[in-house]
């Protein structure tokens, strides 16, 4: 199988990682109270995605394009940005110097809480409303995760390619669902119901979904047991869930 790609990972963590805060704001009362300044900051990836996190009123956006936010960081690279994202590079903003305090204290700390929740501790996970959060945050990223990696990733997008046209809900019992929709071999993640439904795959327990998203349950095994039901258009689910076998190495 071929090798992640740094382009394609940064589609990931900017969509699918950063991309998650809106959610996590939503989620976390502590995020949200981070989030309380009205501020964007924006995401410049040369050869790579460009987007921008607004913030205020302890909520979140995010939004394609980097034309106008208040702090601007730019990136040489994919590589260079996919660093900032794992730690290991320091962004160094080219706008908004005066604005700095919300980037180096509110924003490291909303990234902190996200972190937690994402790559969780066994003793986190073992409260009940931290276990709900982390995996309602991790549906989030995988369906953000495979939509990138439907458009940018090579190896997706033979995945994609295979995908017909239309929407496929993704749930977890009656605790959360999200939609891929699939359009021309491209795919978008959808946060609010798009209406017509093709085909549809539920996790019966948000137990069951933590184990398969952590690697501890096979899904094929659990559709035999019942555990994650499956109907429409077969070929949108299998195509998606080799989509999803792709993210969770971009992830790992």
């Amino acid at each position: 199988m071929k090798n992640t790609d740094e382009r394609a990972l940064a589609f990931v963590n900017m969509f699918a990682v950063l991309g998650s805060i809106p959610r996590l704001c939503e989620l976390d009362e502590n995020a949200a109270a981070l989030a309380d300044k009205d501020i964007s900051i924006g995401f410049s990836v040369k050869d790579g995605p460009r987007a921008t996190l607004t913030f205020g009123g302890g909520k979140c956006t995010l939004t394609q394009g980097c034309d106008s936010p208040d702090i601007k960081i730019p990136f040489g690279s994919p590589k260079k940005f996919n660093g900032m994202v794992d730690g290991t590079v320091t962004p160094i903003p080219c706008r908004g110097f005066l604005k700095l305090g919300f980037l180096l204290k509110n924003f490291i700390k909303i990234t902190d809480i996200l972190e937690k929740y994402l790559r969780p501790k066994p003793a986190d996970m073992a409260d009940p409303e931290f276990f709900r959060k982390s995996t309602l945050l991790t549906l989030n990223v995988l369906v953000s995760a495979a939509a990138q990696l439907g458009n940018e990733d090579e190896v997706g997008r033979a995945s994609a390619g295979y995908i017909p046209d239309g929407n496929v809900r993704i749930a977890i019992g009656s605790d959360a669902t999200v939609w891929l929709n699939a359009k021309n071999s491209r795919l978008t993640a959808l946060f609010s119901d798009p209406g017509d439904i093709t085909a549809s795959m539920t996790f019966a327990s948000l137990e069951l979904a933590s184990d398969i998203f952590a690697g501890k349950a096979n899904s094929v095994a659990a559709v035999g047991t019942g555990g994650v039901r499956i109907y429409g258009m077969i070929p949108q689910v299998d195509n998606i869930n080799r989509i999803f076998d792709r993210v969770s190495l971009y992830l790992q």
